[in-house]
C-alpha cells in the first residue's frame, strides 16, 4: 500500500481533498445515500440524474402509467432530484457533490439545469459528445462541467466547439476505457482490442488536454485499487473516476447489489447490446437470463428515456427496455433487473463501507 497522500483535485472552483470520482451510477445505484458519503470522505459523490422519477417507489412522480414513471417529464424527475440532493447535502454538508447525466437522454437540457438548480456543483456527461453542454448552464457560473471522452479526437472537437460558441473549455475531462460498466464509447469489437485500453488511451487524451489549456485528466474504467491510481497519476492524469468498487460498499443505494456482488464470477459479467446504442456491460442475471429463456417482460415505451431508443423500436431490437428493468433492479427484482457492472466486478469479495474503501485507497 502506497501511504503518500494524494495531492487534491481542483475542478473549476472545486476542491476534492482526495482525486477520486465515484462514478454516476444508474438508475438508483447512486443516489443521496452512496453520493453524499463519498462527498463526506472527501471523494467526489456523484448522483446519477437518470431515472429520479423511481425514487422513494415513486413517490415524488407526478404521473405513473403501468407502475412506471410516464414520459421523461416524470422518468427525469425534478422533484425527486431536489430530494436526492437535499438529503445527499445532509449527510455531505457543503462537500463538492457532482450530477452524471447522460447527454443520449430526452430532456437532457432540463435535466441539466434541474441538476443546477438542485445544488450540483459538477456536472460529468457522457455517453454521446456535449458539444452543447455549456448552453444549460449559462446562469450557473461556479458549476464545473466535466465531459467524458474515449480519444482525443473527442476532446478536440468539444473543445472546438466549445471556445467558438461558449469561449470556455471544459474544467477537466473524464478518459474512460472500455473496462467500465454500463455504456462503453467503443464499438464491441474495438471494446476487446489492445490499442484501446485504458493506459494506452490516457496518454494521447493527456497530450491533447494540454494543448486546449492544461484541462486537467481523469482516468476512468477498471480501475480497482491504489496502484492502479498511482500508475495513471504517472501517465499525467491527475484523478480518477471509480464506479464498480463502490457497488460493493453498504451505503450502495441499490441494496441488491449487496447480495449480488460477492457472488459474482468473471464469466457472468457480459459485453451486451443497449437501446441507448452503445455496448453495454452488465451481469448476466435478470432479464439477461430472462431473454435467453424466452420469459423476458414485453416491452412498451412508457417512460420515453433515450433519444436513441426512438420510443421503443431500439428496445425491441435488443429484447428490453432499458428504462424499465434499471428501475427494476434499483427495486431489487432480481426476475427482470438489469444489473450493470465493471469488468472487474467479480473482484468483490466482501461488503465494505464507503469510508474503509477511502481509507484504502487514500492511504489515510
Amino acid at each position: 500500500m502506497n501511504n503518500v497522500l494524494f495531492k487534491s483535485l481542483k475542478i473549476g472552483k472545486h476542491t476534492i481533498k482526495y482525486p477520486i470520482i465515484q462514478g454516476g451510477m444508474g438508475v438508483g445505484i447512486s443516489w443521496d445515500e452512496l453520493a453524499g458519503n463519498v462527498s463526506l470522505q472527501g471523494a467526489l459523490g456523484t448522483i446519477s440524474c437518470v431515472g429520479t422519477g423511481y425514487y422513494k417507489k415513486m413517490h415524488f412522480t407526478e404521473k405513473i402509467v403501468r407502475s412506471k414513471p410516464f414520459e421523461a417529464i416524470n422518468f427525469y424527475s425534478k422533484n425527486a432530484l431536489n430530494e436526492i440532493f437535499k438529503n445527499a447535502r445532509k449527510i455531505c454538508g457543503n462537500a463538492p457533490l457532482a450530477a452524471n447525466i447522460l447527454y443520449a437522454i430526452n430532456e437532457y437540457g432540463r435535466v441539466v439545469r434541474d441538476a443546477c438548480e438542485a445544488g450540483a456543483n459538477i456536472i460529468i456527461t457522457g455517453a454521446g459528445l456535449p458539444i452543447n453542454m455549456p448552453e444549460f448552464t449559462k446562469n450557473f457560473p461556479d458549476v464545473a462541467l466535466i465531459p467524458i471522452v474515449s480519444s482525443a479526437r473527442a476532446l478536440r472537437i468539444i473543445c472546438k466547439r466549445w471556445k467558438e460558441r461558449y469561449n470556455r473549455i471544459p474544467d477537466a475531462v473524464i478518459v474512460e476505457g472500455p473496462l467500465s460498466g454500463g455504456h462503453q464509447g467503443f464499438k464491441y469489437e474495438d471494446c476487446f482490442k489492445e490499442e484501446f485500453k485504458l493506459e494506452n488511451i490516457v496518454p494521447s487524451v493527456v497530450k491533447e488536454a494540454k494543448i486546449q489549456g492544461n484541462i486537467p485528466v481523469i482516468a476512468a474504467g477498471g480501475i480497482w485499487d491504489r496502484n492502479d491510481i498511482d500508475n495513471f497519476l504517472e501517465l499525467g492524469a491527475l484523478g480518477v473516476q471509480m464506479a464498480t468498487r463502490f457497488l460493493g460498499t453498504y451505503e450502495c443505494d441499490a441494496k441488491a447489489y449487496l447480495e449480488i456482488m460477492p457472488k459474482l464470477t468473471k464469466e457472468d459479467i457480459k459485453l451486451i447490446k443497449s437501446p441507448v446504442g452503445y455496448p453495454a456491460r452488465a451481469i448476466n442475471i435478470g432479464v439477461l437470463k430472462a431473454i435467453s429463456e424466452g420469459t423476458a417482460p414485453k416491452i412498451a415505451c412508457v417512460s420515453n428515456c433515450v433519444q436513441p431508443c426512438h420510443r421503443g423500436m431500439e428496445a425491441k431490437k435488443v429484447g428490453y427496455c432499458i428504462a424499465d428493468r434499471l428501475g427494476d433492479a434499483s427495486y431489487g427484482n432480481l426476475d427482470t433487473g438489469l444489473y450493470f457492472t465493471g469488468a472487474n466486478g467479480y473482484r468483490i469479495d466482501k461488503i465494505i463501507s464507503v469510508k474503509e474503501l477511502i481509507d484504502e485507497l487514500s492511504g489515510r
